[in-house]
């Protein structure tokens, strides 16, 4: 195969055909070969873990057909058909533990918070949460069923990221009519913060940096999810004050690590960027794939993508599209959405955030 003459001439060109440095691929191979390696018949050899890889990571990076594939890797179609999804899978399982696991302890909550503190100034944060639209050719028994807004057949992953554009909380499958709200809404995370004895551990209830009042730990979301105690949104764009204007300012340069973190993923895995020809749990388990990938690249290079502290540069804001869910009834949320105004605009202020404001940074 191609990448075994580029191990050998050009190890540049063996890290941009399979998204990984060498060590990198060994390193993987390493976890999953056990698990994927396959016995030798009479009638002929098996496929060897390290081909099994090379082809499902070739699939993930440029999103080729089974059928380019088949061409390029003398592969037959229904081979590569089989191997792709189940080597997927595979790197799921085996890597979810370490790479994708959501943090369970006061102490790792904290040290989420801590991190988004020091690198975004925004305290007792435990991650930016949104939604994104992973597009695949629906069966026509399914109708409408997953025909979204944009006019695409899709399902919805739902993620919650860190300051270092980890993935801590991944949901996939839910049909693409149903919006990044209403995700959150069924999902398993949704319940867990809602539980009053706190399974998830969050830690308790504290004052910001320099306040008197105890406050909860929050995710960072749009206004297409419900304000809660544990989830900030931004204020409505009419008619904001300065201290408002400024609060959604903070919140969106917090809040864009998980939309720079769907855009690293889909770099990385441009299988992501064009609709998947394949069953609805096949595209899950891609997508899963996809995100422990992410992960497992990102914490083995000891390395992630951060705009230097106190830089204006790429923080306008998209504007808001999203349908606003009423918060009206929620005084709580509304509460802690207030405090954390207030904060924002005396001890927690920022020498920049007037002047983004001012120059349009924010909508």
């Amino acid at each position: 195969m191609a990448h075994l003459e580029l191990r050998l001439e050009d190890e540049k060109s063996f890290e941009g055909f399979f998204r990984l440095r060498i060590d990198l691929f060994d390193h993987l191979l390493q976890l999953i070969g056990p698990f994927i390696q396959r016995k030798n018949t009479i009638m002929r050899d098996c496929v060897s873990p390290k081909e099994r890889l090379s082809i499902t990571l070739r699939f993930l990076t440029t999103g080729e057909s089974y059928r380019s594939l088949e061409y390029s890797t003398r592969f037959s179609l229904s081979t590569i058909s089989l191997i792709v999804p189940e080597t997927c899978s595979i790197i799921y399982l085996v890597l979810r533990k370490k790479y994708l696991n959501t943090p369970n302890t006061n102490e790792e909550w904290a040290d989420v918070a801590n991190r988004y503190f020091q690198l975004w100034n925004f305290p007792h944060c435990i991650g930016a949460m949104d939604g994104r639209h992973i597009e695949f050719k629906a069966p026509l028994k399914d109708g409408s069923l997953y025909y979204n807004y944009k006019g695409t057949n899709s399902i919805v992953l739902l993620a919650i990221v860190n300051a270092n554009y980890e993935f801590i909380y991944v949901n996939v499958g839910v049909n693409g009519r149903v919006s990044d709200g209403g995700v959150f809404r069924e999902s398993d995370i949704s319940n867990l913060l809602k539980n009053i004895e706190n399974p998830l551990n969050i830690p308790c209830e504290n004052p910001l940096p320099g306040m008197n009042e105890p406050l909860p730990y929050v995710l960072l979301a749009d206004n297409a999810f419900p304000l809660h105690k544990n989830i900030l949104k931004p204020y409505s764009t009419c008619n904001l004050t300065q201290e408002e204007r400024v609060f959604n300012y903070r919140l969106s340069r917090g809040r864009r690590v998980v939309e720079s973190s769907f855009g690293i993923l889909a770099s990385r895995f441009r299988v992501l960027l064009t609709p998947i020809y394949l069953p609805v749990k096949k595209v899950e388990i891609i997508t899963l794939a996809c995100c422990a990938l992410h992960n497992f690249i990102s914490r083995e290079n000891n390395t992630f993508f951060h705009d230097s502290i106190g830089s204006m540069q790429n923080i306008r804001v998209r504007p808001i599209i999203d349908v606003e869910i009423s918060d009206e009834n929620n005084l709580e949320g509304i509460h802690v959405r207030n405090a954390f105004k207030n904060y924002f605009n005396t001890i927690g202020a920022i020498e920049w955030q007037d002047r983004a404001t001012h120059f349009g940074y924010i909508n």
